[in-house]
């Protein structure tokens, strides 16, 4: 495997880490020992910035001529080693945040279903009030641009309306779906 595969792997899997860090925050202990890493890192962009760092230097040393056969084998190892690594902590990591993702909706969800359910219904109660309002102010309206205006307001208010109750049934059909499948 040349470096420039090596850069790629590594790219691919700067973008799992930065995914990873942002959903799953801080690590309550560090990610790897520092024989691997040269600190105890509790993100994984960190890591992979060391293991990028590792890849430049391979790139860089045997230009300036400082790359001793031993050294080149030590580092191509801590490189292998530190990807692989990171592979296995991405690979792992991905599926308890898809698991662990998949549990906190359901559970989640159906409780947030209710409370949308609920404030659609309030905002229906609303919307009614509103419309018999503009109603009655469209009865008492008296040059044709006010009654105009209050026809456009009575209808924007209406289709509001129409839209609020369809998302309440849709809502309530994923809450009857819910409960039938538990």
């Amino acid at each position: 495997m040349n470096l420039s595969e090596l850069k790629k792997q590594l790219y691919v899997l700067g973008v799992h880490a930065e995914e990873i860090d942002h959903q799953c925050g801080q690590a309550i202990q560090p990610l790897f020992d520092q024989q691997l890493f040269g600190s105890l890192f509790y993100f994984l962009m960190p890591c992979v910035s060391e293991a990028l760092s590792v890849l430049k230097t391979l790139e860089r040393e045997p230009l300036d001529n400082f790359l001793s056969t031993e050294r080149a084998v030590y580092l191509c190892e801590k490189l292998m080693n530190q990807i692989s690594a990171l592979q296995r902590e991405v690979a792992i990591l991905s599926v308890k945040t898809k698991k662990k993702d998949s549990t906190a909706k359901v559970s989640m969800s159906i409780s947030q279903l209710y409370h949308d359910v609920a404030q659609h219904q309030g905002w229906e109660v609303r919307l009614v009030a509103m419309i018999k309002d503009a109603e009655e102010i469209l009865k008492h309206r008296c040059s044709f641009t006010e009654l105009e205006q209050a026809k456009k307001y009575l209808i924007a208010l209406e289709k509001r309306l129409v839209r609020c109750s369809a998302a309440r049934q849709k809502i309530e059909a994923e809450v009857a779906y819910y409960e039938k499948k538990n």
